[in-house]
């Protein structure tokens, strides 16, 4: 008997805390998760339960013995290889080279049968562009290799949270299916002049293989980044007035200029702070660098106190900072309440920085795999028949 339409399932690689999970919603069962981390792996425990996450290196799971056939297989895999601000390795590094065991159990998933119907790739936006964009042909290459068709949008969580914080999606549906809701040329604002650049890479046989998925685009966010914010947080401490001052003279005069400007506002200005190595008059200096235009900058994984996100919170006069809490973070990620963060801060920080915003994959999800896989079961309905 055919599943219902209602009633998807999937495997979640990399899957730190679930962000995808919670983003596909209830609707979607999830037969497997994997992590390598095991502070992750105890935190998706601790919300989903732990019969379905298996703390192990990616390398020594056997697809053989996954259970059923998933619907969709999601893979989160690392990013520091790709990013801007990693080595540079690409898919050949440590960490984002567990591309290709994910590959592999793909492939060996196919050979038994059980080929999903979807693959779906996230990676920060610098994918396009790893070693002079080979990286993305690698990638685009194996999935054609496997037997999909694919495509690539770009998504920035702050069309639904308060957070700027572009990613990269690669999905493909498998050749025998229909590739509901793609078009017959770029949309915006999903396909950005890198998603173009890098298709233009492609070699031909690629290029036929290519499809321009298309997603209605969300409505206005309604949410600032000043209504995430926790008034008595319990992970952090406001800093003390000289603590605060001392932040302020790290600024330039053009982000001092911002804080003026938010002290006229009239209402509560909050801004996201990062603190940056900068070059003046030919020498190092930290510098504190201030955002005021309603969102937070995006969250990065804390490797050391510069990569911290801090908060400005200014009414009137009355200037305050600290630390962004975790509850913040997990909120700028689209991530409730309920969710249960890890006790430490930095493990919460690096748990937030390192996930999916739930969002995002919610409307990927309603626009994109869920009408894949509805036709592809209502055809599956009519063949039994």
């Amino acid at each position: 008997m055919a599943k219902q339409s209602s009633d998807f399932s999937f495997y979640e690689f990399f899957a730190g805390g679930g962000m995808a999970r919670a983003g596909l919603g209830a609707n979607w069962t999830c037969l497997f998760a994997n992590d390598f981390d095991k502070k992750k792996g105890a935190t998706y425990a601790r919300n989903w339960g732990d019969g379905d996450i298996v703390v192990d290196d990616i390398r020594n799971v056997d697809p053989l013995t996954l259970p059923e056939e998933p619907d969709m297989v999601w893979g989160s895999f690392p990013c520091q290889d790709l990013s801007l601000a990693g080595g540079g390795a690409g898919l050949k590094g440590d960490r984002s080279g567990t591309f290709w065991p994910f590959i592999a159990i793909i492939d060996e998933l196919a050979r038994d049968g059980r080929a999903p119907k979807i693959i779906a790739l996230e990676n920060v936006v610098g994918t396009l562009t790893s070693h002079k964009g080979k990286d993305f042909v690698a990638i685009c290459d194996a999935l054609h290799g496997l037997g999909y068709r694919f495509g690539a949008v770009v998504v920035d969580a702050s069309l639904f949270v308060p957070q700027s914080r572009p990613r990269l999606f690669v999905i493909g549906v498998r050749h025998d299916l229909a590739a509901t809701n793609a078009e017959s040329e770029p949309q915006s604002p999903w396909h950005t002049p890198a998603i173009k650049r890098a298709y233009d890479l492609l070699p031909q046989v690629l290029k036929e293989s290519w499809l321009w998925w298309g997603m209605p685009k969300p409505p206005e966010r309604k949410q600032d980044f000043r209504d995430l914010i926790e008034d008595n947080p319990k992970s952090v401490k406001w800093h003390t007035a000289r603590e605060t001052r001392d932040l302020l003279s790290m600024m330039s005069d053009v982000n001092l200029a911002k804080v003026e400007t938010a002290k006229l506002a009239g209402v509560r200005m909050v801004g996201g702070v990062y603190k940056r190595t900068r070059f003046h008059h030919g020498i190092k200096v930290q510098r504190a660098e201030v955002r005021f235009d309603n969102i937070a900058g995006c969250l990065r994984t804390p490797a050391g106190g510069s990569s911290r996100q801090l908060i400005l919170v200014v009414e009137g006069e009355k200037i305050r900072s600290r630390l962004i809490s975790s509850r913040e973070t997990a909120r700028l990620m689209g991530l409730p309440d309920s969710y249960k963060l890890p006790d430490g801060y930095n493990e919460a920080y690096h748990l937030t920085g390192d996930g999916v915003a739930v969002p995002v994959v919610r409307h990927l999800a309603k626009y994109l795999f869920e009408p894949i896989i509805a036709h592809a079961m209502a055809k599956e309905d009519v063949s039994a028949a």
